[in-house]
């Protein structure tokens, strides 16, 4: 009797116990509770968006030369799935494709969502859902592809494994390209199977990238890049940018950057520096072809012209420094030359003797001629700092007119011909465009716009509010300028363009290199530029082009630059089907 008095408590209180229990369980933890079998049992999966393809023109049609596979990654629930099975499928159908450690994946306490596999093509992952294991399954994404292979590589740069837009329009746009991913909530069963019904499921649409259409022509940039690594392969020059624009409008119409590189095999490269675009990306001393500038700037104040007179003479000293013609030829020493012969013969003493004129004192540099020609080359011709251009860009550097430091007056005459500052191709083909196109700095570009669904392409909404477009010389003086640069034409290597009809005006750059810290006066590192322009006889220029040639330990010159000039400006002229004036 006694014993089952003490069974019945014990029965009782253990009643009581599971009671104040589900007590707590159903009433005091309910959410908790409930928010645990949510978890097990919800599936949220992001509905990754379509990202942009990049178009480029073909003459005046739009061509994809960047597009999307639709590729899957494998996701599972290490609680669920069964780990042979997986493993074996994987191996099977997606060897190459498997992201995850498997092994360690499994061992992780409570951990119910893993990806274990990306970039797993259609066939393959339709065969391993045909396997039916249990909490499996598949997420849609797109792979980026390449169709023209190394084709522009500096100017498309390439999308990185976490879907991010790298280097290139792929990283400078990629807000527009790579859209809004969107969510797929839903309550599912043991298995990951969604049910279809319940208050429970929400599904956020994906917003799709833009498109986006491109200045550059298809056809010109791939014969661009042909000739120059065709160059390339016959001179001692490691590398070569071109730079191709049309000087009227700012567009860039070609951009090489050689040697390329796949995109669609981006980690192939053994050095990261392969992914820059010289053209934007990099500043650098371009030597002589800055003459144009501090030339323009004393015309245009008004300080000199084309026959103004100065004398000549090897070298001119400038804070106890002598800084001597990069030439020397004793027919031009200590005689009165103009100024058209002192670009003509490239003078660094002709140089600097505009900027001399430009301070209202023909024996030596002043305050005021430093002051007026940072605000034409920082100000007006916008050098040592970004374009506005579409692309990633670098800024460069230019002396501030009153900087205190030794030798200010020798950096500014060093600056006269190209030394003592730096700049990118971008902004020198910018400022040259002005030079020659009537006097008007206008904001380069390299997109035209977005290709909505009816093939029509839209001007980005805030291009309008950043482009620039600035009166910034006189029509006299870019005539003058354009006169001087023609006559330039009749000296060195000019056989590359013998047409009759076209007038061609350019100017080379040969300059010197900084190693560890101060200029390699050996002469075996330099970098040759040359910057042109080609137009019928007597009407204003259709197109311009810059050329840079270096490598390391390499002495590569102006001439050198303007050979490649030469040979492209014959394949623009035919391919843009430029007529002469006659």
């Amino acid at each position: 009797m006694q014993r089952s008095k003490i069974l019945k408590r014990i029965v009782l209180a253990a009643f009581a116990i599971i009671a104040v229990r589900l007590f707590f369980i159903q009433i005091i933890e309910h959410d908790a509770w409930v928010a645990k079998a949510d978890e097990q049992h919800t599936m949220l999966e992001t509905i990754v968006a379509k990202r942009g393809e990049i178009y480029m023109m073909d003459q005046n049609e739009p061509v994809a030369v960047v597009m999307n596979q639709t590729t899957y990654s494998v996701i599972i629930d290490p609680a669920v799935t069964d780990k042979d099975g997986i493993k074996a499928a994987l191996n099977e159908y997606a060897k190459d494709n498997i992201s995850a450690d498997l092994d360690k994946v499994f061992s992780t306490e409570g951990l119910r969502y893993s990806i274990v596999a990306r970039g797993v093509s259609h066939t393959a992952a339709s065969k391993i859902a045909d396997k039916g294991i249990a909490g499996v399954w598949f997420q849609k994404s797109n792979q980026r592809v390449y169709p023209e292979g190394e084709l522009a590589s500096g100017i498309l740069g390439f999308v990185n494994a976490d879907g991010l837009g790298q280097y290139g329009v792929e990283g400078s746009l990629n807000n527009i390209l790579s859209g809004k991913d969107g969510l797929l909530k839903s309550i599912s069963d043991v298995n990951n199977v969604a049910l279809s019904i319940g208050d429970d499921n929400v599904k956020i649409p994906a917003e799709d990238g833009q498109n986006v259409v491109l200045s550059v022509d298809r056809g010109l940039e791939r014969g661009i890049e042909e000739i120059t690594q065709d160059t390339l392969n016959n001179s001692p020059a490691e590398h070569a940018a071109v730079l191709v624009m049309d000087p009227n409008t700012g567009e860039v119409i070609a951009m090489a950057n050689l040697p390329n590189y796949n995109p669609g095999n981006y980690g192939a490269v053994k050095d990261a520096s392969a992914y820059n675009n010289y053209t934007t990306e990099i500043p650098y001393e371009p030597a002589s072809i800055f003459k144009n500038f501090i030339f323009s700037a004393a015309i245009n104040e008004g300080k000199m012209d084309a026959d103004t007179t100065y004398f000549n003479e090897p070298y001119t000293e400038i804070d106890g420094n002598k800084i001597w013609n990069a030439e020397q030829r004793g027919s031009l020493n200590n005689h009165t030359l103009t100024m058209r012969q002192a670009l003509y013969w490239s003078l660094n003493v002709g140089s600097i003797q505009a900027l001399k004129f430009l301070g209202d004192n023909p024996n030596e540099i002043t305050t005021a001629g430093r002051e007026r020609m940072y605000d034409y080359y920082h100000n007006k011709f916008r050098l040592g700092q970004a374009t506005g251009i579409e692309l990633i860009e670098a800024e460069g550097f230019i002396w501030d007119p009153h900087a205190d430091i030794y030798g200010l007056n020798a950096a500014y005459a060093n600056m006269t011909f190209g030394q003592n500052l730096s700049a990118t191709m971008i902004q020198t083909a910018t400022a040259f465009s002005a030079v020659v196109n009537g006097g008007y700095y206008r904001t380069p570009t390299i997109v035209r716009g977005t290709l909505n669904d009816n093939g029509e392409i839209i001007p980005l909404t805030d291009d309008a509010e950043n482009k620039i477009e600035d009166k910034i010389l006189k029509d006299e003086t870019s005539a003058m300028m354009r006169e001087m640069l023609i006559n330039n034409r009749s000296y060195k290597l000019r056989a590359g363009i013998d047409r009759e009809g076209y007038d061609v005006g350019g100017k080379s750059g040969t300059a010197q290199v900084i190693v560890d810290g101060a200029y390699d006066d050996s002469m075996t590192n330099l970098i040759g530029s040359y910057i042109g322009f080609v137009a019928p006889a007597g009407e204003m220029p259709k197109y311009l082009i810059m050329t840079k040639m270096w490598g390391e330990g390499q002495a590569l010159s102006g001439g050198e630059a303007q050979e490649l000039f030469d040979v492209l400006s014959n394949y623009v002229i035919d391919y843009m089907k430029i007529k002469p004036a006659w």
